[in-house]
C-alpha cells in the first residue's frame, strides 16, 4: 500500500491529508477519519447478499498501516463507525481494536451509530458524543449551518468527477472551505456523492498513488 501525503494549513494548524482516506493532525497526534461503516458486509450477508468480509479486512489493514506510519495517540472517527448495529463484523473490529490499547478512541456519533451501553463497552470507546470541540475546531458528523467554529465533518462521502475525452473518472476527495473540512468515507465499500458538496471549496482528489489539489 502506497501512502501519499499533502500538508495543508487550516486555522494556523498543520494537517496531513492522505490518499488512504484519512487525515493526521500533527499537534494533537490524532488520526482522523469518517464513515467506516463497520458491519455493512455482514448486514448484506444477513439479507441474502453474499459479500465476503474481505472488504472490511482490507479497510482494517489500511488503518493498521496508517497507525504504524503516523504513530498517533488519538483515533477520531467523525461518525458512522458502524453501519447496522452489532454483528459479526463488529466482533472482528473489536478484536482489531484490542491490538491498540493505548490509542485513545473518540467517536463522534453519526446517523448509523446506534450504540447501546453494552456495545459502547464492547467497542472500548474512550469518548462518545454528538460532537467534539478541540481548540478552534469542532468535529461533527454532518455540517451545521449555525455552528461558529471550523467544522471537521463526514457523512457526504465526497467525490470529484474528472472529465476527459475518453472517460469521466469519479474519485474520492477531501473538501476544504473557509469553515469546513469534509472527509472522504474511509471504507472503500461506499458510494461517492459528487453533487451535494460544499461550495467554493478546495478539492484534494486522490488515487492509489497520488493526491491532486483542484
Amino acid at each position: 500500500m502506497n501512502i501519499a501525503t499533502k500538508n495543508i494549513n487550516i486555522q494556523n494548524e498543520n494537517f496531513i491529508v492522505t490518499n488512504q482516506r484519512a487525515l493526521f493532525w500533527k499537534k494533537e497526534k490524532a488520526l482522523i477519519l469518517s464513515d467506516l461503516h463497520i458491519g455493512k458486509t455482514a448486514h448484506f450477508r444477513k439479507n441474502g447478499i453474499a459479500l465476503a468480509n474481505q472488504i472490511m479486512k482490507n479497510d482494517l489493514e489500511r488503518l493498521s498501516i496508517l497507525i504504524e506510519y503516523f504513530q498517533p495517540e488519538k483515533f477520531i472517527v467523525v461518525g458512522d463507525l458502524l453501519h447496522a448495529g452489532d454483528n459479526s463484523d463488529v466482533d472482528e473490529f473489536c478484536s482489531w481494536r484490542n491490538h491498540y490499547p493505548d490509542l485513545q478512541f473518540y467517536l463522534i456519533e453519526g446517523n448509523h451509530d446506534r450504540i447501546s451501553k453494552t456495545l459502547e463497552e464492547k467497542l472500548c470507546l474512550n469518548f462518545k458524543s454528538k460532537s467534539l470541540e478541540m481548540d478552534d475546531f469542532i468535529f461533527i458528523h454532518d455540517f451545521e449551518k449555525e455552528q461558529t467554529k471550523f467544522q471537521i465533518t463526514g457523512h457526504i462521502h465526497p467525490g470529484f468527477v474528472i472529465n476527459s475525452s475518453v472517460k469521466n473518472i469519479k474519485l474520492p476527495c477531501f473538501v476544504v472551505t473557509e469553515n469546513q473540512l469534509l472527509l472522504p468515507a474511509f471504507s472503500e465499500f461506499t458510494g461517492l456523492d459528487t453533487k451535494n458538496l460544499p461550495k467554493k471549496g478546495r478539492f484534494y482528489v486522490f488515487t492509489d498513488a497520488e493526491i491532486y489539489e483542484i
